[in-house]
């Protein structure tokens, strides 16, 4: 907006209009810049936490879920990699209003890499009194290679 058109013609306000407007170089390099929401997302998803067990036969990682249904909970295994990702929703209360607001909410995810041995095909999810558990089976493991025996012709 040009301050001319408000009849304000004074130096110091055409300076200020010059510092308001933000040049397009900046603009763009800005508009690349993470927005607030992707910065508290990931500011959620690292505060998720996970422990993770090798037993003899499985690899089990237990995330603490409370509050989060089981609809709102995605386990996907990609490349190897265990994904675990949803949403913790925050119900609206018409009756009153929040005093103090400590609880997370909003998109989370955790990735985790599977070893070698981890049977992408064979992977399970349960989630029990706001934990949920995914069990990721190993591979049994290879069979120990028999020396191959070569007939020896006589000539």
């Amino acid at each position: 907006m040009d301050v001319r058109m408000l009849g304000l013609e004074n130096p110091l306000f055409s300076t200020l209009q010059q510092l308001v407007e933000i040049p397009e170089e900046m603009e763009k390099a800005l508009s690349n810049a993470p927005s607030r929401a992707y910065v508290r997302d990931a500011k959620a998803m690292a505060a998720t936490p996970a422990d993770v067990k090798e037993l003899p036969g499985k690899y089990v990682f237990e995330v603490d879920m409370p509050g989060v249904k089981s609809g709102d909970i995605n386990v996907q295994v990609e490349e190897n990699v265990l994904v675990i990702s949803g949403e913790r929703k925050r119900e609206e209360d018409k009756e009153g209003k929040y005093l103090r607001m400590e609880r997370r909410v909003g998109k989370f995810m955790r990735k985790f890499s599977l070893p070698e041995n981890a049977d992408a095909e064979k992977v399970a999810a349960v989630c029990k009194d706001g934990v949920l558990t995914v069990t990721v089976e190993k591979l049994p493991p290879p069979e120990p290679k028999k020396p191959k025996t070569i007939e020896v012709k006589i000539a």
